[in-house]
């Protein structure tokens, strides 16, 4: 097997918004940043790296924050890791705001599409957009899929839901309320964030930012499970490999919250750098590594042993702001 690489999306919106964002290849054992590669566009916040490490697609979602102004991204650029450069473009036509996709296990990319209210499907070998799957929900921001690929699940930010899709069928099954709605009307008051799902695919995860909460839905009931207190509104989760832990990126608080989820209760918190973002296990299920975007750093996490003894083991400078996370592997 081949090096690892961390792949890194610096979404510079919040710093240069007339300037194209940019991935950044970090070596993980050095913390070296081997290279900076421009995303093609204004600007991406993820990015999701192709099974064979080859090739890494950097949604562009515009320059603003999700429901508020700012321009309509309407591409997913291709990035070829090894020449370090854009190597084309997955146009979707018009304005969408593409956000966060994942690869099925049918070799797809799924990749949701905020302004159309779906998730599109996108054929990575020609390069090209080959069918949406409806949402029914406006800003539907993050997708998960089942290992299965029967399934896929959208958390709606301000809609304060999640949509359950038939995945084959490309239809849209239900809505699930998650955040709910403000006594006083105010609609900006739901939120829900990213969200993950379980090794088994019996749990979906994500997080109520109303009531800091990670909310644990039951795939099987298609209805909300049980609510776990968080110590802050959150954003990423991660199942460990195993399937005994997840990990939450406890954004205001500067945490990292670790979940039982056989007990489904949180076990303990974990410091790190300023607004935890995104989080990703590496294959061999050693090291989390998490997005710090305030402090422009990636937080390496140990995962020897068991919870008590995870900590910090390393602090990887990023530049800008850094977001969504890939791991490559190279030939």
């Amino acid at each position: 097997m081949g090096k690892g690489f961390l792949i890194v999306a610096n979404s510079n919106d919040q710093v240069h918004r007339e300037g194209e964002g940019f991935l950044t290849i970090i070596d993980p054992e050095t913390g070296e940043n081997v290279a900076r590669v421009p995303d093609g566009g204004i600007t991406a916040h993820e990015v999701i790296v192709s099974p064979d490490g080859r090739f890494a697609y950097a949604p562009i979602y515009g320059n603003g924050d999700v429901g508020n102004a700012g321009t309509d991204g309407d591409c997913v650029s291709v990035i070829d890791l090894a020449a370090r450069k854009v190597a084309g473009k997955i146009d979707f036509g018009h304005g969408v705001r593409p956000h966060f996709g994942v690869f099925g296990p049918d070799g797809l990319l799924y990749v949701t599409a905020e302004m159309d209210q779906a998730v599109g499907i996108i054929d990575p070998h020609a390069r090209k957009l080959i069918g949406t799957i409806p949402t029914g929900q406006p800003e539907s921001h993050n997708v998960a899929i089942s290992h299965d690929g029967g399934r896929g699940y959208t958390s709606n930010v301000y809609a304060g839901t999640v949509s359950v899709l038939d995945v084959p069928a490309r239809k849209l099954i239900t809505i699930i309320p998650v955040a709910p709605p403000d006594p006083a009307g105010d609609t900006r008051r739901k939120r829900v964030q990213r969200i993950s799902i379980s090794n088994d695919d019996s749990m979906a995860f994500t997080t109520d930012w109303t009531k800091s909460e990670l909310v644990v839905i039951d795939t099987a009931t298609k209805a909300v499970k049980k609510r776990i207190a968080l110590p802050s509104p959150s954003y990423g989760t991660v199942s460990t490999p195993d399937g005994r832990w997840l990990l939450v990126a406890a954004e205001a608080a500067n945490k990292v919250a670790v979940v039982d989820l056989a007990r489904l209760e949180l076990a303990r918190n974990i410091d790190v750098p300023a607004r935890p973002q995104a989080i990703l296990i590496r294959p061999d299920g050693r090291v989390a590594y998490v997005s710090c975007d305030w402090d422009q750093k990636v937080a390496a996490i140990g995962l020897r042993g068991g919870p008590p003894d995870w900590a910090v083991e390393k602090l990887i400078d990023t530049g800008y702001y850094p977001d969504g996370l890939g791991w490559a592997v190279s030939p």
